[in-house]
C-alpha cells in the first residue's frame, strides 16, 4: 500500500482534480495572505488580540449571532478548553456526546487524557442526536456536545425538528449544548436557515477556518462574553497564545469571502451526483447528501479498486477521486467525496461516469 500510496501523491499532484480542492503551493498562498492584507489594510495582532484576529473575531461573532469569539490556532484546542469550561461551571467532567464524534476519534483521547473529562455517549452509531437521547443519559452532565454534521457517517445532519427539541431539552435540564461545528457553513443550507439561527440553538459553537472556508488553519470558539475571557485563559495555558495568529486569521477573513456564500451551490451539485452515481452502480450515504461531502460506496477490496483509480489517474491525468478503504460489508470499499467548486464545473452525470470508469464499477452490478 506505501508504494501505491506514493505512486497516488507522485500523480495527483500535476492531476486535474474534480474532488475537493488541487492544493495551494507555500508561495501562492503566502501571496493571497499578503495581498488580502495589503488590499485591507490589515494590521498584526500580538498574542491574538487586536490587528487581523481582532477583525475575525468580531465578522464571525457577528456572522453567528454571539457576544463574543475567541481564535484558537487548533480545532482540538478550542474544542477541549471550551468543553473544561463549561464543565468547570457545572461542577461535573461529565460530556454526552456521540461515539462516532472527532474529539472519540482523531484526538488520541485528548478530552480524557489531558483535561481529565468523563465521556458519556450521547448517541452509538449512525444517527444523530434527539432529546430523548440526552434524557437516556442520567446523572450531573457538564456538557453536552453534538457535531454538526457528524462526519464520520457521511455527514449526517439532524432534523430541524429534532435540533431544536434537543437545545429546548438542554436547557431545561440546565445542560450546557456545544456544537462541534467546524462544517457549520456548510450545513445552514440543509435547514434553510441562517447561521445565527442555528448558533442560537446552543451555548457555544466551534467554526473552523480551513476546512471549508479553505484557509490553513485555526478555528474560532462564538460563546457569551463571559466564557470568552475563560476561554482566552485556557488557551494560554494549553500554549496555544501565540505570538501572532495573523496569518491565519487572514486565511479565515478570506475564505469568509470567498466561500461563505457557495456552500448551498455544493450541496445541491452533491445531491446530483449521488443520484448519477446510484444510476451507474455505486452506493450512497445518506442517500441525498446533507452537505457537499458525503461517502460512496463500490464493489471490491480496497487493495484492486486503488491500483485502478491510481493507474486511471496515471493514463488520464484526472483525479476522479480519492483513495477507498474497506468498508464494514465485506467486498465493499468506501471513500469521501467533497464537492466544492472544482466540482460543480462539471456536469455530475458525466462525472459519475468518470468515476465509474476509474473504479471499475458496472452499470448493471
Amino acid at each position: 500500500m506505501s508504494e501505491l500510496l506514493d505512486r497516488f501523491r507522485a500523480v495527483s499532484a500535476s492531476a486535474d482534480w474534480i474532488f475537493h480542492r488541487p492544493p495551494s503551493t507555500p508561495a501562492a498562498m503566502l501571496r493571497e495572505l499578503a495581498d488580502f492584507a495589503e488590499d485591507h489594510d490589515l494590521a498584526w495582532d500580538r498574542y491574538g488580540e487586536r490587528g487581523a484576529v481582532a477583525q475575525l473575531e468580531a465578522e464571525v461573532a457577528e456572522l453567528l449571532g454571539k457576544p463574543s469569539a475567541v481564535m484558537f490556532p487548533s480545532g482540538v484546542m478550542a474544542q477541549q478548553a471550551t468543553l473544561r469550561a463549561w464543565c468547570d461551571r457545572a461542577g461535573s467532567r461529565r460530556v454526552a456526546l456521540p461515539d462516532l464524534s472527532h474529539l472519540v476519534h482523531h484526538e488520541q483521547d485528548g478530552p480524557r487524557r489531558v483535561l481529565g473529562l468523563e465521556l458519556e455517549w450521547l448517541t452509538t452509531g449512525r444517527r444523530t442526536a434527539t432529546a430523548d437521547d440526552l434524557a437516556a443519559v442520567g446523572g450531573r452532565l457538564g456538557a453536552a456536545m453534538i457535531e454538526l454534521p457528524l462526519r464520520d457517517t457521511g455527514c449526517l445532519l439532524p432534523s430541524w425538528d429534532d435540533l431544536v427539541a434537543l437545545s429546548e431539552a438542554a436547557r431545561e435540564r440546565d445542560v450546557r449544548l456545544h456544537a462541534d461545528g467546524a462544517r457549520i457553513w456548510e450545513s445552514v443550507s440543509y435547514w434553510d436557515r441562517s447561521l445565527a439561527e442555528v448558533a442560537a440553538l446552543f451555548d457555544s459553537v466551534y467554526v473552523s477556518l480551513y476546512k471549508g472556508l479553505g484557509g490553513s488553519s485555526g478555528a474560532l470558539v462564538v460563546c457569551p462574553e463571559d466564557l470568552a475571557g475563560e476561554l482566552r485563559s485556557w488557551r494560554q495555558r494549553m500554549g496555544g497564545t501565540l505570538f501572532s495568529l495573523t496569518a491565519p486569521a487572514v486565511g479565515g477573513l478570506i475564505g469568509l469571502r470567498e466561500h461563505l456564500g457557495r456552500f448551498g451551490d455544493y450541496r445541491a451539485w452533491a445531491v446530483e451526483l449521488a443520484a448519477a452515481l446510484r444510476e451507474q452502480g455505486f452506493r450512497t450515504f445518506p442517500d441525498e447528501p446533507h452537505i457537499g461531502t458525503f461517502l460512496a460506496y463500490a464493489p471490491g477490496t480496497a487493495d484492486e479498486v486503488n491500483e485502478r483509480v491510481v493507474a486511471f489517474v496515471e493514463q488520464r491525468g484526472v483525479l476522479a477521486c480519492g483513495l477507498w478503504r474497506d468498508s464494514d460489508v465485506p467486498g465493499w470499499v468506501e471513500t469521501e467525496l467533497t464537492c466544492y467548486e472544482p466540482a460543480i464545473r462539471h456536469d455530475p452525470a458525466e462525472v459519475a461516469g468518470v468515476m465509474a470508469a476509474a473504479v471499475g464499477v458496472s452499470r448493471g452490478f
